[in-house]
């Protein structure tokens, strides 16, 4: 395991040097390499996380946990990834602006998500008073 975090490290600090180097003479390409990086080691990770998330799934399943509230917890996960790497991307290429929107769109992504979660929360508590 850390071997291959050592092998991402390089990974992504060459692709940083060469997206700086690139930038100089062209900044198409060098965020073109930059989302290149980023979609590889994101699919190595979904790839990597696949056995930690069913087994996760299955402690949940034989806790008695709903379906749809760890279905719920996932998806918002997935949102709070995808929305920190297209911010950060955004910011990367000089947009600041993107960036704060790409983070308010997905913290209102991960509240509709959760909200059938709060609703559930909400019926405990209205049976335990």
């Amino acid at each position: 395991m850390v071997g291959n975090c050592f092998t991402v490290g390089v990974f992504c600090v060459g692709g940083a040097l060469l997206s700086l180097i690139l930038k100089q003479y062209c900044s198409e390409h060098s965020l073109v390499l930059s989302l290149a990086v980023c979609s590889s080691v994101f699919i190595g990770a979904v790839v990597m996380l696949e056995y930690p998330v069913s087994e996760v799934r299955d402690i949940f399943l034989s806790a008695g946990i709903n379906e749809s509230y760890i279905s719920a917890m996932f998806k918002a996960l997935a949102v709070c990834c995808i929305t920190h790497i297209s911010a950060e991307l955004c910011r990367d290429s000089g947009e600041s602006a993107m960036g704060a929107a790409a983070e308010l769109w997905g913290r209102a992504a991960v509240v509709v998500i959760s909200l059938p979660v709060v609703r559930g929360f909400i019926g405990l508590i209205d049976k335990l008073l």
